[in-house]
Parts: structure tokens; sequence; C-alpha cells
């Protein structure tokens, strides 16, 4: 009985992996992932060059090990449909991916091993990191940009946050969005995106419930963004991007209630 159930267990394997759409594009990751493995094994060389006192001998390391992620990055996919976001993703000139794609249902899609580099974050930055590409991993959700996000999903995204952050030691306050690292390009996740919920399971910082705080005259808006990370460059961007993520609002200036949660807020990195 055992050796049949073992059999039919084989078939099913089988069966399932000729069904996959994506054979050839996986074909395409494994054959890049053996390359990249070769280019890890090889000896590092010392440049030629008849200034440079060429070595004897070359002496590995033996104190070494994978970089980590210390951001997780969270996008809407902008398109209509999970299995339109993967076709993307697996398109050579498309030129854009993501670790992790959420389906409306919870399906989670690992497409990329969280060592390697995503091609997800583009031109951005975070306070000093102007390469967040090579710090982070990145999570696409399947949302067009204008709708609500699905409780399946949002379920399935808190597990998988649970376990980036406890696995990589990521801060809590490095759960941040693409709008927020992107202000002048980006607004994803869009405006009805849950960031309080993620907030209270651990998953990037927010503004304390009850707000006695007295904003002071002298208190510095654009210097206070800088401190949590917004680049201010484009002043207005940067400033909606604040409102969108702390208060689901993208009405352009700084009003009252935003200015208290903003000062509220920067103390937690000082």
């Amino acid at each position: 009985m055992k050796k049949y159930l073992l059999v039919f267990s084989i078939l099913v394997l089988v069966y399932a992996c000729s069904r996959n759409p994506y054979r050839a594009t996986n074909r395409i990751y494994k054959k890049e992932s053996v390359n990249l493995s070769r280019q890890l094994k090889s000896i590092p060389e010392v440049p030629a060059n008849d200034t440079i006192h060429q070595p004897p001998y070359f002496v590995g390391t033996t104190n070494f090990n994978l970089r980590k992620p210390n951001y997780v990055i969270i996008h809407h996919t902008a398109q209509n449909s999970c299995p339109a976001t993967l076709k993307t993703f697996t398109i050579p000139a498309a030129q854009v991916s993501a670790h992790y794609v959420i389906c409306k249902d919870g399906t989670i899609y690992h497409m990329l091993n969280n060592y390697l580099r995503a091609w997800q974050a583009g031109v951005s930055s975070w306070g000093n990191d102007k390469d967040i590409n090579s710090s982070s991993i990145g999570i696409e959700l399947d949302n067009n940009g204008f709708e609500l996000f699905d409780s399946a999903q949002i379920k399935s995204l808190l597990s998988l946050l649970s376990r980036l952050k406890k696995t990589y030691n990521i801060p809590t306050a490095n759960f941040i969005g693409h709008g927020d690292i992107a202000p002048a390009r980006k607004n994803d996740p869009n405006y009805r995106f849950p960031w309080q919920l993620l907030a209270q399971h651990g998953f990037g910082n927010w503004y304390d419930t009850m707000i006695t705080d007295t904003v002071p005259n002298h208190f510095n808006t654009l210097a206070a963004l800088r401190i949590i990370g917004y680049n201010v460059r484009d002043t207005s961007a940067a400033i909606i991007a604040f409102k969108r993520h702390f208060l689901q609002d993208t009405t352009p200036g700084m009003n009252e209630q935003a200015k208290r949660i903003l000062y509220n807020l920067h103390k937690k990195y000082l």
C-alpha cells in the first residue's frame, strides 16, 4: 500500500510541475542562480596594475556570510490581477521584480531569494540610504491602486512580516511603503492601506494614540520629515507621502493635525 501511495504522490508532483505555466522562466531563474553561485565561489583577483604589488597567493577569510536585508518595502501592483503581475515579473524587458507577491485571496508567491537584490525600489532613498534595492525585501500586494486591501491578503502579509522581522531582525521603523521612499514618483501602497494595523503588530512606527503635545512655534516641518527618513527635495510630494501614510489623506499641505502627528512621531527618532 505504501508503495502505491509513493507512486501516486510522485505522479501528482510530476503532473503539478507539468502544469506550471512558468516552467521556462523558472529555468532562467535557476540558470542565473547558478551563474551567481559561480561568481561567489570564484577567487577574488587583485586588479592587474604595474603599480600594485601582487600577492604571492590568495588568502580567503573564514569570517563572512550573506548580506541581510534591513528594510521591507510594501507596494501595490497597479495591475488588475495576480497573474498579470506574475507575468510582468517574468518578462526580462519589464526590468522590474519583487521578492514576494501576495494575491487578494492571500496566496503568497515567493519569487526571489531574500538575499538577492530585486528591482523594486527604483530611484529612492530613506534617510541616508540611497540604494534601497540593495538593503530591502520588496512585497507587492495585488491591488490596482484604487481598491481596498482584502482581509485575507492583509492576514497573509502580517504572517509574512512576522517571519521576516524575526529571521532578519528588521527594525520596527524599517517597514515602509514605496511612496515613502520615492514620494515624487510613487504613491503605493494606496492611501487605503492599513498602516496603523501593521504598526499595532510591530511593523512600522506610529504616533501616540492620545497626543498631548503642543507644537512649538519654532517647529521645523521639513527637518522633522528628514529625521523620520523622507527625502524632502520635493517638499509637496514629501508632505503628501507623510499624510498618505499616517492620516490616509492625499491632500496637499500641512494642516494642524498633520503637524501635531509629525511632531509627536519625529520624537521617536531622536
